[in-house]
């Protein structure tokens, strides 16, 4: 078995984003002979003593107190560290798989191919820059679940299953459920496009429908992201004060399945090439769902598409399929909610990602 160095983000099994990761590393661990994790950042572990968690240092940081001084002092901290660990433990991986984050291969390419590593990058944006081709350039291999992704038109890439925890994402039928509730759950960013979410409300509103739409999620520390969320509730306010929108703040991975299981319709809005877990996860907690990304459309079925796949960016057509799926029969409901599901479990779940990828990371 391999020998891993695993690099990503955050390991927090409690962050309302990347506490899949945490998961991810539970996994990986039964699938190689040692691994090591660097993170930019590192909060509550459960992982085994085994694996050694090295953070790059952001957790010991007040990230309320900024200026460019000490955000280069910072950054040169990062990357001395990240030196540091790869070179000090060189001899306890022979594999490097790294999330999300090219800049890792940018600093650590040259090195780990002169010590004879496999490299493996998992780059799913639709987006790509200088950072993510030389990364793909340093990769033996790279993997994204889109075929819109940036990195998907390489010959060394694969598509992967998205990686949902089918047995802890699942359908609660001991919390009640509110079937006029609209969710939307992940990050709050203009990428996320919540703005036509609202405005779609606003129509639901207009024609005297009976609804709620829940915004769970919060923006990241950057001014765009801060601006944004104060852009959507400016747009509700109306709403807001009338309750048909509910913002709430970002709650810990482990309590998503029971806001999922609480809501009736869940919306997603990012545009097609990327492809958030958040959909997946949605579908295996027994929700119908909505979106617009052609990167879902592929998998759906044609006989489901016109339900799930609403027009990009078209408010009237999202507030149509919304008050579409009130109008089925509970019968109908099911037989969609239960074949969503199935497909998650068969196509997308942990276990199906975990295999493929240690595949991979053994030949």
């Amino acid at each position: 078995m391999a020998k891993l160095l695993f690099i990503t983000q955050k390991i927090d099994k409690n962050d309302d984003v990347l506490g899949v990761y945490h998961r991810w590393a539970e996994e990986l661990a039964k699938k190689t002979n040692k691994l090591n994790i660097i993170c930019l950042y590192k909060g509550e572990s459960t992982l085994d003593k085994s694996i050694n968690v090295f953070s790059l240092g952001k957790d010991e940081r007040n990230l309320e107190i900024r200026n460019w001084k000490l955000e280069i002092i910072w950054k040169l901290k990062y990357v001395y560290r990240f030196y540091k660990y790869i070179f000090s433990i060189r001899k306890e991986y022979d594999t490097v798989l790294v999330h999300m984050n090219p800049i890792y291969l940018v600093l650590g390419g040259v090195f780990w191919k002169l010590m004879n590593k496999k490299i493996f990058l998992w780059y799913n944006h639709p987006m790509g820059n200088m950072l993510a081709m030389v990364g793909i350039f340093f990769s033996n291999k790279v993997f994204c679940t889109s075929p819109y992704s940036f990195s998907a038109k390489y010959k060394k890439t694969s598509l992967m299953p998205v990686g949902v925890d089918t047995n802890f994402f699942r359908p609660m039928p001991e919390i009640s459920k509110n079937n006029r509730q609209v969710l939307y759950l992940g990050r709050i960013s203009p990428i996320k496009k919540i703005e036509y979410l609202i405005e779609a409300a606003k129509i639901l509103d207009n024609r005297s429908f009976d609804f709620k739409v829940l915004i769970v999620g919060s923006p990241s520390s950057s001014i765009v992201d801060k601006e944004y969320e104060l852009k959507l509730k400016k747009m509700s306010a109306d709403l807001l004060s009338r309750g048909k929108i509910e913002f709430r703040p970002a709650i810990s991975n482990q309590k998503t399945p029971e806001v999922y299981n609480s809501s009736g319709v869940f919306v997603n809005l990012t545009p097609t090439g990327s492809f958030d877990k958040t959909i997946l996860e949605a579908m295996a907690c027994g929700l119908l769902v909505l979106v617009s990304n052609k990167t879902v459309e592929a998998i759906i079925p044609i006989a489901y598409k016109n339900r799930v796949i609403f027009k990009e960016e078209n408010v009237g057509d999202l507030a149509e399929k919304i008050i579409a799926y009130t109008k089925i029969t509970n019968n109908e409901q099911e037989n969609i909610t239960v074949f969503m599901r199935r497909l998650v479990v068969e196509k997308h779940s942990l276990v199906q990602l975990i295999n493929k990828l240690a595949v991979f990371i053994e030949n």
